[in-house]
C-alpha cells in the first residue's frame, strides 16, 4: 500500500470529543457559557523591543483574555490615543514607536492592570 492510498488518522480532540451518533434526534450540547475577564481581573504586559525589526522601536501588549474583536477595538482606541500604527492579532496589540507610557496611562484609565517589561 503506497503512501497516497494510507487512510488520515483523525484527531478525537479535532471533532470535539463528537464522532458519530445513529439517534435521529440527537443534538450536540452546545457551550454558550463565554466567560470573560473584567477589565480590572487581568494584567497586560507592556514590552518594549526594537530587536529583530531593523532599529525600529515597538510596544507589544500581551496577555489580553478576550475575543478577537475586542482586542481589535483596543489596539485601535490604543493607536488612536498614541497616535501612532500598529496591529491587533494573536491576542497582543503591537504599537509602533516607544509609546509606552502613553498605553499605559489609556490602559489603566480603562482599568486595565499593566505591568512594564524590559526597556
Amino acid at each position: 500500500m503506497g503512501k497516497k492510498d494510507k487512510p488520515k488518522k483523525i484527531n478525537l480532540e479535532d471533532l470535539g470529543g463528537f464522532v458519530f451518533s445513529t439517534n435521529p434526534d440527537f443534538e450536540p450540547p452546545v457551550d454558550d457559557t463565554e466567560e470573560f475577564l473584567d477589565p480590572s481581573e487581568q494584567l497586560l504586559l507592556c514590552h518594549f523591543e526594537k530587536k529583530g525589526r531593523g532599529g525600529k522601536q515597538v510596544v507589544i501588549i500581551k496577555g489580553f483574555e478576550g475575543p478577537e474583536e475586542q482586542l481589535k477595538e483596543l489596539g485601535k482606541e490604543l493607536r488612536q490615543h498614541c497616535g501612532v500604527g500598529g496591529s491587533a492579532k494573536n491576542g497582543e496589540i503591537l504599537l509602533q514607536g516607544n509609546v509606552r507610557d502613553k498605553a499605559m496611562d489609556k490602559l489603566n484609565s480603562l482599568g486595565y492592570g499593566t505591568k512594564r517589561i524590559g526597556g
